[in-house]
């Protein structure tokens, strides 16, 4: 259910005065009037459930004697000038000074339509926002009263009563009635009640297509940023999944690399029984297996596996020659090297280095002038 609270606002006279405000309103529930009254009331009329509050609005009526209102004709200009320009006369027309003064101006909906211009004071504004605050209220738009009058005919004005406050609407003005001015204005009008009904419909079109909002410019509020409870609920189920998925990811991966291993160990110890080598672990295994092939002179104790290594290296340096080669049953291959200049011999061991193996060099000076080095390889890494 759409509520909307109708407050009229105190004249900015009244706030600064000492005696307490006690505005006019209407409860609104779908379109209907339900409730209304010029007290204290509203206070109980506008407590909102918990549940049916994305619905609810107030909407603040400003009292015509601060803000009379004044329609102006530009036929051939499009909404938006004649909005701008009804802005810029309404100010040249105005009296007092030009800063202290809100001037707001609606744009009609077709070209040729008039503008109504609404003019009151900043201070007048910073006594309603005030109160408004004062009584934790927020406005969703302040409409001038003067404005909900529809326009007479051109031989009589419209006089009626909103919100305690006599109103006179003429077809191109409305303000606040006065006895001693209205028969002067009138001259040869009649001035006509507006019927309740006809003043209560002015008053619901209204609020469904506002002439003009006087929260505007400088006192357009700014916009909030408001998060939403179940946006913020899912962010942190999201969040938590995260976490959690991060956490199982390398918990799944340490159990599934425990288990290649496992299965990995198994294939080696069983590898292992079928050449007649009964091992605990896969690490006894290997270490049986590495101690048969070294005496059989195989495996990577052989004398193939290091020498083969010292040749590719060798190759990629074709200054380095091979003055003397020796193998131990350990796998240790000596072996004496010359190169024109150290830079040569220090590639060759710096590529045994990065096949892993681990190599220990004494350098030299040779009779021919070349560089040399006695060089140790094991073969083992």
């Amino acid at each position: 259910m759409a509520r909307t609270l109708i407050l009229w606002l105190p004249s900015a006279a009244a706030l600064g005065g000492d005696e307490a405000a006690r505005p006019a309103w209407l409860r609104v529930d779908d379109g209907v009037i339900v409730d209304s009254g010029q007290d204290d009331g509203w206070v109980d009329a506008w407590e909102k459930p918990q549940d049916d509050a994305g619905d609810d609005r107030l909407i603040a009526l400003a009292p015509a004697g601060d803000v009379p209102i004044h329609w102006r004709a530009y036929p051939d200009a499009a909404p938006a000038q004649a909005a701008a320009a009804a802005r810029i006369d309404a100010l040249r027309d105005s009296l007092g000074d030009a800063a202290g003064l809100h001037i707001v101006a609606g744009e009609p909906a077709e070209t040729g339509q008039a503008v109504p211009v609404a003019v009151t004071t900043h201070a007048a504004m910073r006594a309603w926002t005030g109160w408004l605050a004062a009584e934790g209220l927020t406005a969703a738009a302040i409409l001038p009263a003067a404005a909900i009058l529809p326009p007479p005919d051109a031989d009589h004005l419209w006089t009626a009563e909103l919100g305690g406050e006599a109103i006179l609407r003429a077809a191109d003005r409305a303000w606040r009635s006065d006895p001693e001015i209205d028969a002067l204005v009138a001259q040869e009008r009649t001035i006509v009640p507006l019927g309740a009904d006809a003043a209560r419909e002015a008053l619901l079109l209204s609020l469904a297509a506002p002439p003009l909002d006087l929260l505007s410019g400088s006192w357009k509020p700014k916009r909030r940023w408001a998060v939403d409870p179940d946006l913020v609920r899912i962010g942190k189920r999201l969040l938590a999944a995260l976490l959690i998925v991060s956490l199982l990811v390398p918990v799944v991966y340490a159990v599934r690399l425990a288990a290649d291993t496992r299965r990995a160990d198994a294939a080696v110890v069983a590898a292992a029984a079928t050449l007649g080598i009964e091992a605990p672990d896969a690490t006894a295994a290997e270490a049986e297996v590495d101690r048969r092939l070294a005496s059989a002179g195989g495996g990577p104790l052989a004398f193939s596996v290091p020498a083969s290594a010292l040749f590719d290296a060798m190759r990629d340096t074709p200054g380095v020659t091979l003055k003397t080669l020796s193998h131990r049953t350990d796998g240790t291959l000596t072996t004496t090297l010359a190169g024109p200049r150290v830079d040569d011999l220090n590639k060759v061991l710096l590529a045994l280095q990065a096949r892993g193996y681990r190599v220990t060099a004494q350098p030299m000076a040779g009779t021919d002038g070349q560089q040399m080095a006695n060089i140790t390889v094991r073969a083992v890494p």
